[in-house]
């Protein structure tokens, strides 16, 4: 995984030195846990995941706006949801644009019989003041050989 901060001005800290490794952690956790619901086709525990305001594109391009959207689409779909097979999420990449802010690359791989397909999440997350780091703008592309 790499890790970058936003280029420092002199006399400024890194955003690492005030708690990146924390806060890596703490998007990992939460990456591992849409890893768990997807797996277990748990749409509550998934939606427990997004900020109220939350943007999620799906790997088809449908666009939902606020949790309300998301909710609806997840209960309808992630339930019924036919893969045979198993599926990973690997954080490759976190960039933190701001202390409380973080755009968080995801390697997502469905692993079936048949073969495996890839999906090339973008999540930008951010931290609430309670320290808990939620969803809060997310892309799922799908990965196309060829």
């Amino acid at each position: 995984m790499n890790t970058q901060g936003s280029p420092m001005e002199a006399g400024t800290r890194s955003i690492e030195d005030i708690d990146g490794i924390g806060d890596i952690k703490a998007i990992e956790r939460v990456v591992a846990t849409v890893e768990r619901t997807q797996r277990d086709k748990d749409a509550e525990g998934f939606l427990t995941l997004f900020r109220p305001d939350a943007l999620w594109t799906t790997g088809h391009g449908k666009v939902l706006l606020g949790l309300d959207a998301i909710a609806e689409f997840t209960r309808a779909v992630l339930p019924q949801a036919a893969w045979d097979g198993d599926v990973t999420y690997e954080v490759i990449h976190t960039q933190f644009l701001r202390p409380d802010v973080a755009a968080v690359k995801v390697r997502q791989v469905y692993h079936s019989a048949e073969g495996e397909t890839e999906g090339a999440p973008l999540y930008v997350m951010t931290k609430r003041e309670d320290g808990r780091w939620l969803l809060h703008a997310c892309q799922n592309t799908e990965v196309r050989s060829g």
